[in-house]
């Protein structure tokens, strides 16, 4: 049976709800420029030996601090339960963000340690932008009522987005250039002095990525009232954090359909933070796109992001959580089955194309415009199901354990995505293919579909 939800005064006045949907703002541009269309194409192209091998340490970096935060995210969040306030986990783990952000900076092309800065910085960066999300996550029942929360959600996923174009935006017109030519999208000299042929506009995304953090999550902190203080200590919080996350673990299977959502939930998201993980390599590695193909790819990716992402939240109070997210991972699978049939000179498997030649101007061939439809459906569907699956988490957790289960979400996202990006390295390397490392994709969507079909919402007691 539902627990009733609290009465419409006990929630936040609209500036405090605005300033919270403005931490998707803050954060997006870590995955937006770093993850997905600058600095990781950027890796791959530049630092790495050759795009194959650049994938593949990118998989193997992305898995490692998956497990990190698989391994820690559950118990974390129920030391925040027991101890209330979520904000001061969201200070240090954005402290990580920013650090980690910060020193992408140094990865310079040539340099003997450019790798290992790059790994470094993107796994410490990750951990801090997945935990400070997991807190801010578990705010969100404080806000407003159930019936508001795949509003909620879906906005603050489309208010995201905006920041990821906005500040894809301005890398591309006033900080990264085409090496050869030395102009940005827009034209121009970059700004800032920053040198084209040692890609200095793609190593600045990480101090801009850091800096943006900062600057817009301090509206979060500032207006957005936290849970308050339950008394006990830190030290008394995390003592049984382990003993209480194996009581949680152990609990599942009473608490209905929850663990099997968890389930699910672990399968597809994994599949979708590899998918996006190798997007802008994929596009990067098979047609030879450079940051401003990239780029442009992004920012129309990141507009129909926004507006599936909001539409997904109307929907989702509409019709509710579960239709949207299954609809979402039927488009994934198509779109995933689309780009194994692409090659530089194939569409769909066995149709030849003629591939782009120079001066032919941007996504001039076939395969090319392919892919980027099947990008533009991969934005619109991505951000419906990311929102919806954190209302759905938000409907179905227990009252009062919100931070703890908003965890396990995150465990049940994080436990295995050391195995999607990894298993999309090695099949990378063993095939040297980077078709080959996305097949996994498939069947990773089709598991989680499957088990999500036999959810049923309902908020555990």
């Amino acid at each position: 049976m539902s627990t009733p939800a609290r009465a419409p005064a006990a929630y936040p006045p609209r500036r405090a709800v605005t300033a919270w949907l403005f931490f998707d703002w803050s954060a997006q541009p870590f995955f937006t420029l770093i993850t997905t269309f600058v600095f990781a194409p950027f890796f791959a192209s530049a630092l790495a030996a050759d795009p194959a091998s650049g994938q593949a340490l990118w998989g193997y970096a992305t898995g490692f601090a998956g497990l990190c935060i698989a391994l820690l995210s559950p118990v974390l969040g129920g030391v925040a339960d027991r101890t209330g306030p979520r904000k001061p986990w969201i200070a240090a783990f954005g402290a990580l963000l920013v650090a980690g952000s910060g020193a992408l900076w140094f990865a310079v092309p040539g340099s003997a340690y450019a790798v290992p800065i790059a790994l470094t910085g993107f796994v410490v960066a990750t951990i801090g932008a997945e935990f400070a999300t997991t807190f801010n996550n578990a705010m969100m029942t404080r806000l407003v009522p159930a019936e508001r929360l795949g509003w909620l959600s879906g906005t603050g996923w489309a208010i995201g987005y905006l920041g990821g174009l906005f500040s894809l935006a301005i890398t591309l017109a006033l900080l990264a250039a085409d090496p050869t030519t030395g102009r940005t999208l827009a034209g121009l000299t970059p700004i800032l002095g920053l040198d084209a042929a040692a890609r200095e506009g793609d190593r600045f995304s990480g101090p801009l990525t850091a800096l943006w953090f900062v600057l817009f999550v301090t509206p979060m902190f500032l207006l957005t009232p936290d849970a308050p203080r339950t008394g006990m200590g830190l030290a008394q919080a995390a003592g049984g954090g382990w003993t209480r996350l194996r009581a949680t673990l152990a609990e599942l299977p009473q608490l209905g359909s929850l663990g099997r959502f968890l389930l699910a939930n672990m399968i597809y998201q994994d599949a979708l933070v590899a998918l996006f993980a190798f997007g802008g390599i994929y596009g990067a590695g098979v047609f030879g796109w450079q940051t401003i193909e990239l780029g442009v790819f992004g920012i129309l990716l990141t507009v129909t992001g926004t507006l599936g992402a909001w539409l997904g939240g109307k929907l989702d109070d509409r019709i509710g959580g579960k239709p949207v997210v299954l609809g979402a991972i039927g488009c994934l699978l198509l779109a995933c089955l689309g780009i194994l049939s692409l090659g530089r000179e194939t569409v769909f498997f066995v149709i030849a194309a003629a591939p782009a030649t120079p001066g032919d101007g941007l996504f001039a061939s076939a395969p090319e415009q392919v892919y980027l439809a099947l990008g533009l459906l991969i934005g619109l569907v991505a951000g419906p199901l990311q929102a919806s699956s954190r209302s759905l988490m938000a409907r179905l957790a227990p009252e009062g354990r919100t931070a703890e289960f908003f965890g396990l979400f995150a465990l049940s996202g994080k436990v295995t995505s050391f195995m999607g990006p990894t298993l999309v390295a090695l099949a990378t390397t063993i095939f040297a293919s980077q078709r080959a490392g996305l097949a996994v994709l498939v069947a990773f969507f089709l598991v989680g579909g499957l088990l999500l079909a036999g959810v049923r919402v309902q908020r555990a007691k």
